[in-house]
């Protein structure tokens, strides 16, 4: 009796010789398109932010157009977790992608009409359907892959990651030039419509799917859903009521919602790290192990906090006190965001190879530190060349190149590691939770990212990039002295 296997089950033999099947070529190019959607809107959203009225932007102050941006990348992270649950408990990884996608669209044309208020109305959307998308994006990816099949998945999620950075290369050079060229709004509908065309191509590819992603991996059952439905009820009045009073009082902004989302960034990574350590599925060596991993993990929230503002502070900076004109023509500041991709790219094979070499001698702390040192380094460069920017002079673009080539560096060393361990250190059972705990900790930096950036309206640019430069080194050097605590918990035996 014959079995016809589904694409699931089927072994993916043409991953092996690089002629891939057709569900990871659907997958991947819903994967660029909605890439290029987020980088392209990156790229421009605090310059619009910051500009002028008059310019067609919305005439935020400096500190706030970057604090809106913190917000908004650490709500993506955040809004992940929720989003990898409907997928997995009510909706089906199919069904997510799809209504996560359409969402995105509907948050970049949002963006697209000159309307004050739908810029936010838009993040909201943007960030609440790549939370929706990304997860169940990459649990429909690793359900094609058994689970003895490791080194094939792990290959399928390396191309993911360069397809990524190919778009975070090219997304910022269309809708930078579109946006800063033309009209801020028809930059964000040109990412829309790149997000539509990724729906699009899913909608149609997915036929070659089989039954994967078609329904929850666990669904709920009737009591589960009764729970749910009783818990969202108490907890919705809360927020609305509270908005309800604002708008009474007159005194109502999209920026206090912004602001109250800050505030879930800062304080949902320390409770989940809680209810974990609480589960009884773990054994004492494994807490230990997370424990030490969360130690971890505040020093890759304070990597992000300082990352994160490559697309806030250092864009704006770009665009006032850079000179970026290169035989006769005038970079768009949007531009800049493709640099770290652009460096990712040029100098992930460098660190590979170093890592081969290296082998065990340079374990999780070390890096975590190595990654953080770049970051570190690259703020307190950032401060020498904020000091060449007094009084309206504008320093050479290869300031900011060599900030974002120390910044590329270290995301090649801290990103990967923190995923890796993340698997490392949890039981079987609890891998995709502890994964979702980094990205919650990315979120916490971004969050953090977005509340200090108003030390830059009382501390000269200078003053800021080196104080915060200068606590990243700090923390660098503790981590690099205080880590064989780290490696004798990761060590320990299960």
């Amino acid at each position: 009796m014959s079995v016809t296997q589904s694409p699931a089950t089927r072994p993916s033999r043409g991953v092996v010789r690089f002629k891939h099947p057709r569900w990871f070529v659907t997958l991947f190019l819903t994967d660029i398109w909605e890439r290029f959607s987020f980088y392209g809107m990156q790229a421009i959203l605090v310059l619009y932010a910051a500009a002028p009225v008059d310019e067609g932007g919305l005439g935020l102050p400096k500190s706030t157009a970057a604090m809106l941006f913190g917000v908004y990348v650490g709500s993506v992270f955040v809004l992940a977790l929720p989003g990898g649950w409907i997928g997995d408990r009510v909706l089906g990884e199919r069904r997510a992608i799809i209504w996560g996608g359409l969402v995105i669209a509907l948050g970049h044309f949002a963006m697209a009409v000159p309307v004050r208020d739908g810029a936010y109305v838009g993040l909201a959307l943007i960030a609440v359907g790549t939370g929706l998308l990304k997860p169940n994006m990459l649990a429909l990816l690793s359900g094609f892959y058994p689970k003895g099949d490791a080194a094939r998945r792990e290959a399928a999620i390396s191309i993911f990651y360069t397809g990524i950075q190919m778009s975070a290369l090219m997304a910022p050079l269309v809708t930078g030039f579109l946006g800063e060229r033309g009209d801020w709004h028809l930059g964000f509908g040109v990412a829309g419509v790149g997000m539509v065309l990724g729906v699009t191509q899913f909608t149609l590819g997915r036929r070659h799917f089989g039954d994967s992603g078609r329904a929850p991996r666990q669904p709920l059952s009737e009591a589960e859903r009764r729970t749910v439905l009783r818990r969202v009820a108490v907890a919705v009045p809360v927020p609305v009521l509270l908005v309800a009073v604002d708008v009474a009082a007159g005194t109502f902004s999209p920026l206090h919602l912004a602001a109250v989302f800050g505030l879930v960034t800062l304080t949902v990574p320390f409770g989940y790290t809680a209810v974990l350590l609480h589960d009884r599925g773990w054994a004492p060596a494994d807490r230990r192990r997370l424990k030490a991993f969360t130690l971890l993990l505040l020093s890759y929230s304070l990597f992000w906090m300082l990352v994160s503002q490559s697309g806030s502070m250092l864009v704006l900076f770009a665009r006032h006190s850079t000179d970026r004109t290169v035989a006769g023509f005038t970079v768009p500041a949007g531009w800049f965001q493709s640099a770290i991709p652009l460096f990712m790219l040029m100098m992930a094979p460098v660190f590979a190879a170093l890592w081969v070499r290296l082998g065990s001698r340079f374990g999780v702390p070390a890096k975590f530190a190595l990654g953080l040192a770049f970051a570190g380094t690259s703020f307190l460069l950032m401060g020498g060349a904020a000091a060449a920017a007094t009084e309206g002079a504008k320093v050479s673009l290869l300031w900011l190149l060599t900030v974002f080539f120390l910044q590329a560096c270290g995301e090649i060393v801290i990103g990967p590691v923190a995923i890796s361990a993340s698997a490392e250190v949890a039981p079987t059972a609890f891998v995709g939770r502890t994964i979702g705990l980094s990205w919650l900790f990315s979120a916490l930096g971004a969050g953090l990212g977005a509340q200090v950036v108003h030390l830059a309206d009382v501390w000269p640019d200078s003053v800021y990039y080196v104080v915060l430069g200068g606590v990243a080194s700090v923390a660098c050097a503790t981590i690099a002295l205080a880590g064989g605590g780290a490696r004798r918990a990761f060590a320990a035996p299960r």
